[in-house]
């Protein structure tokens, strides 16, 4: 376990190094285009497997999700 734990550290010790420019890269306008992308693709893939009477509840679980993950509401 020597390798992963040394590789485990070292990537501890990255983020905290540059957990100043992390958070400014996950608050851009990019990671929230690609979140968007994500959750408008997984909101298609739910719509497409369960009965249309949930097309409302998959919008709402979507919405919700991105006021979480991404910059705008």
């Amino acid at each position: 376990m020597g390798a992963l734990d040394d590789l485990t550290g070292k990537a501890k010790e990255f983020v905290e190094e540059n957990k100043d420019k992390i958070e400014e890269a996950l608050n851009s306008e990019q990671a929230e285009d690609i979140s968007d992308n994500v959750l408008d693709a997984v909101a298609g893939a739910a719509k497409k497997v369960l009965p249309d009477e949930h097309d409302a509840k998959v919008d709402e679980v979507r919405a919700n999700l991105d006021k979480k993950i991404g910059t705008e509401p």
